[in-house]
């Protein structure tokens, strides 16, 4: 097969859409070792995500951060389960929805809703840079929060600023590929037989330190090309001691990271399908 990747063996930890992304990558030329890192879960215990659901139904907070897409699907999903999803969905048009990134926002547009409030870096950094210009006194927030990640940073700024917050963790993480097979990826990065390692979320760095512990991490990132998709997977690869050479200049989604991918390798042409 033809392509600026043609022979480049490439990791995808990939999960959610990993045979979206291994299949972008191969119409290049890669050859993809899929290697899925961690699974998406609702949360273990529904009752609190389905208290937090009933309060937003029956007094609606003035603003919602949404922090990922799935955060917002998985709400949806205890919604439909416990029989208020209507009653959610309603609340939902009443409220100001803030956003972090793309995700969330291209969640909201299924739901035929859109984003209030954008911010300007899809990090907790730019939710709050984005917000320090809005009076959030006396106002009641909604926080969807993510695995691995209590935020307090985005807690403590809100109610710096006179707002009360109301966070709910919706999902978990679980890990999805056997320990066996990620340390024989770590074995292949560390032997520098893998040309491109494309990471697309910040778990699933963390899910190789733990297999690895941070030496052998380390060493395996600085035997690979590293790409991640967005500013935040790529401060967490930075932490862990990768050097990240490939990152979309903007639009953190996965076409624009395979574009970004295609352009540092010097192939002209992008890709335009899903």
């Amino acid at each position: 097969m033809s392509g600026s990747l043609a022979g480049r063996r490439v990791m995808v930890p990939e999960t959610r859409e990993l045979e979206v992304l291994a299949r972008m990558l191969e119409r290049h030329g890669a050859e993809a070792l899929r290697c899925p890192l961690v699974a998406i879960i609702d949360a273990p215990d529904p009752a609190p995500v389905e208290a937090w659901l009933r309060r937003f139904i029956a007094t609606p907070p003035d603003d919602l951060i949404l922090l990922t897409g799935e955060g917002l699907s998985r709400l949806q999903g205890v919604a439909q389960r416990a029989g208020i999803e209507e009653a959610f969905l309603a609340a939902l048009r009443g409220v100001r929805r803030i956003v972090r990134g793309p995700k969330p926002q291209a969640r909201l547009r299924a739901v035929g809703l859109g984003a209030d409030l954008s911010a300007a870096e899809p990090t907790t950094a730019g939710v709050i840079e984005t917000l320090k210009g809005q009076d959030l006194r006396g106002r009641r927030v909604g926080v969807q929060l993510y695995p691995d990640n209590p935020n307090d940073l985005l807690l403590d700024f809100l109610r710096g600023a006179g707002a009360e917050p109301d966070p709910v963790l919706p999902y978990a993480y679980a890990s999805k590929e056997d320990d066996a097979r990620v340390a024989a990826m770590l074995d292949a990065m560390e032997a520098g037989r893998v040309d491109l390692a494309v990471f697309t979320s910040t778990p699933q760095v963390r899910r190789l330190e733990q297999i690895a512990g941070p030496e052998r991490l380390r060493a395996a990132l600085g035997r690979t090309r590293i790409a991640a998709v967005g500013p935040v997977v790529a401060e967490t690869l930075a932490r862990a001691g990768a050097e990240v050479a490939v990152m979309p200049e903007e639009s953190f989604h996965m076409k624009p990271m395979v574009n970004a991918i295609l352009a540092a390798l010097g192939e002209a042409g992008a890709e335009t399908g899903t």
